[in-house]
């Protein structure tokens, strides 16, 4: 199991939001966790019931700072730059038989004490074990490249990539990187829930199994419980879909490492 963290993520660095706009990203963040389908209409209503009466506005800005929207078919209303393809979803109707097959990846907010970061990671969707992760204060697209390198370098390639149709993952590096090693790309449609189902069960778990449960008060500390939590993820945590076997135990079978 490779586990890493970005040079930002060792330390953290105070953010330029207040500690009401904090205490309410908190908040969006159970909400959207527990219904990933809300909209800023929703999630505004949702809020009252933490106490929390804000306008739209600033429920679409600390969203869109979350890096987090609603998860339904919606239309098209930006227009991707030129330069950043975007590849079609290939993932309908196949049936995934062995690791390294398929792999995904996506960033997800965590809230912290007093203030906020990112993580991104990569997941074997035949086996469900988190190959590599790490945190970050920004959502960077080296970011995210340096952590599927580290997942490559430790596992191989996989046949085919997935990925939703962020900036980070239309980037010309990432996308470059993925096709030099004569991987498949493969992107989600936009808003839609399914498409990158494996990871986004893999945040769910993650927040309510353990970043809910603990304050976290700088990057270090962070790390050192997302460590522990993604040890546990893969090498004991039984999951239903596997027949009650860990991750690590099915990856490592099927390749015999």
């Amino acid at each position: 199991m490779l586990l890493g963290v970005s040079h930002s993520g060792l330390y953290y660095v105070p953010v330029c939001e207040s500690e009401r706009n904090l205490a309410i990203m908190k908040a969006i963040d159970r909400i959207h966790t527990d219904y990933p389908f809300y909209g800023f209409r929703r999630m505004q209503i949702a809020l009252q019931e933490y106490g929390i009466y804000i306008g739209k506005k600033l429920v679409i800005r600390l969203m869109k700072l979350m890096g987090i929207h609603a998860i339904y078919p919606k239309p098209k209303t930006t227009v991707l730059s030129k330069e950043h393809k975007v590849y079609p979803y290939l993932l309908r109707g196949i049936k995934i038989e062995s690791v390294n097959q398929v792999w995904e990846t996506d960033i997800t907010y965590i809230a912290m004490e007093k203030g906020y970061m990112y993580m991104t990671a990569v997941i074997d969707v035949y086996s469900r074990m988190i190959l590599s992760w790490q945190i970050s204060n920004t959502m960077e697209s080296t970011w995210c490249r340096e952590t599927v390198e580290m997942a490559i370098e430790k596992y191989g390639c996989p046949t085919i990539f997935n990925t939703d149709q962020g900036s980070q993952y239309t980037s010309t590096g990432f996308v470059s990187y993925l096709l030099g090693n004569q991987i498949q790309i493969s992107m989600d449609g936009r808003g839609r829930a399914t498409d990158n189902i494996y990871i986004e069960r893999f945040w769910r778990s993650m927040k309510q199994e353990k970043l809910y449960l603990t304050a976290y008060e700088t990057g270090a500390e962070l790390y050192a419980g997302l460590q522990e939590y993604v040890r546990f993820y893969n090498e004991k945590r039984p999951h239903q879909s596997l027949e009650y076997q860990c991750p690590a135990k099915i990856y490592k079978e099927q390749l015999r490492i």
